[in-house]
């Protein structure tokens, strides 16, 4: 048996986000947002699921705040739901929503957790959506409305801020893909967004400065690995054009203000042109006090022409799997975290969302999700060596405190460590939260 010991002062958490949990879609003056019209679209979302009622975490959250209590957390990171503070996008205040992260907010530092807010987790306005959504930059300015709002009502409760989770996501698996509200399926499109998302983010730090606010400010970009299956040129170039769509793409204009020239190019060969606005890069490159990381797979990958967008295949390598599909791949998690540090320097690092998908169910009032404490030890190892390494990484946020709606997934797949019963809602600690607690409690696990 090995001890993995983690430093002292590492902050431990769990994550979900808005549209996932709460619920009551309609009620207390919430607008609409993308995901509850691409929700209730046939065919979008496995078994026709919808986050109207999601966990009813809107109703239900003392139950929850309890039990991250029990868990012994020092920090629990959430979303807000934009139309829920303003209906229409921009313009006129829902304060009936505002009050209700009020309760939230207060509720968590009550009870000793310090909440970490994610202003954006996908749940655009439909109002805005309706005048061309991310890809106008009106949306720009009604973001920074938004969040300036956030700051001015919570500064001094909230002192961690995230302005965006995963802007590739947003960006292009949501207008290029087409799996993510709002389901468009062109490359310009995404790549516009992807700019636009960055402007935003930018611009919502310079407001942060400006305002004076008391706390720090970061965003969450969504990360990936892929191994080349051999030393050929050709194989390490395709590995490096997906890791660098994830990393470099959405990073090196924050730290390093310009785009890698090589994907550039590459889009460009695609009739893809980047339009970039006088301003636009220096506005982006604010500097951030955190980054936060998402990581959850990585695989092994090689050239193929025509494949994906950059001539990349997967090559099966008989990794075990999630029950979402993905490779479990710890050692492509301490490659990001140290190819992330060594391209950026020492900037703090919170893990913002690690974890995995398996839907196991409760036999005799007990959930043995075995497979989720395994996948778990090997990232928390693999982050470990990441830290002895001298990655500086702040803190660790687990996905997800509860099952939840998985998106395109619906109800189908399951990331909490709390399972959640969709019918009667009544939620079930899993195996993986007692192997959690004692992470917590202990700061270090045997393995």
């Amino acid at each position: 048996m090995t001890i993995i010991q983690f430093p002292k002062d590492m902050k431990w958490g769990t994550a979900t986000a808005s549209y996932q949990i709460e619920g009551a879609a309609f009620e207390d003056g919430r607008g609409l947002s993308i995901w509850d019209t691409f929700s209730h679209t046939p065919g979008k979302v496995v078994n026709g699921d919808n986050g109207d009622v999601a966990c009813d975490s809107y109703h239900r959250y003392e139950e929850d705040i309890k039990m991250m209590k029990e868990l012994g957390i020092d920090t629990y990171r959430f979303s807000v739901s934009w139309p829920r503070i303003f209906p229409n996008g921009t313009g006129d205040i829902n304060r009936k929503g505002l009050e209700f992260y009020h309760k939230f907010v207060d509720k968590l530092i009550e009870n000793g957790i310090e909440p970490m807010c994610t202003l954006y987790h996908w749940d655009l306005p439909q109002a805005l959506q309706d005048k061309g959504g991310w890809a106008n930059r009106d949306s720009v300015e009604a973001f920074v409305e938004y969040s300036e709002t956030m700051f001015k009502e919570f500064n001094g409760k909230i002192k961690k801020w995230i302005t965006l989770n995963e802007p590739l996501c947003i960006s292009y698996i949501a207008n290029y893909a087409g799996a993510h509200a709002p389901g468009n399926t062109d490359l310009q499109l995404a790549t516009d967004i992807s700019h636009h998302l960055l402007v935003a983010h930018g611009r919502t730090v310079q407001k942060f400065r400006e305002l004076g606010i008391n706390g720090e400010i970061g965003y969450a970009p969504n990360t990936t690995w892929f191994e080349p299956f051999s030393n050929r040129p050709e194989d390490v170039e395709a590995c490096y054009r997906e890791i660098d769509h994830q990393v470099r793409w959405f990073m090196d204009p924050v730290f390093k203000g310009e785009y890698p020239q090589h994907l550039v190019d590459w889009f460009k060969e695609k009739g893809v042109e980047l339009s970039i606005e006088e301003d636009d890069m220096e506005i982006i490159q604010q500097p951030i006090d955190f980054l936060g990381i998402n990581y959850y797979a990585g695989q092994i990958g090689r050239y193929k022409e025509n494949t994906g967008l950059f001539n990349c295949e997967t090559v099966e390598m008989g990794y075990e799997r999630t029950d979402i599909g993905w490779p479990v791949y710890p050692e492509g998690f301490y490659k990001v975290l140290t190819y992330v540090t060594e391209r950026y320097g020492n900037v703090p690092i919170y893990i913002t969302e690690n974890g995995a998908c398996y839907n196991d169910e409760p036999v005799f009032g007990t959930i043995k999700d075995n497979r989720r404490i395994k996948y778990l030890q090997q990232h928390l190892t693999a982050l470990s060596r990441a830290i002895e390494s001298g990655v500086n990484i702040k803190g660790y946020f687990l996905w997800s405190m509860l099952d939840n709606f998985e998106w395109a997934e619906g109800y189908s797949k399951r990331f909490g460590i709390v399972h959640v019963d969709f019918n009667t809602l009544i939620r079930w600690k899993k195996d993986s939260y007692y192997w959690y607690k004692k992470v917590v409690d202990n700061n270090w696990f045997e393995y």
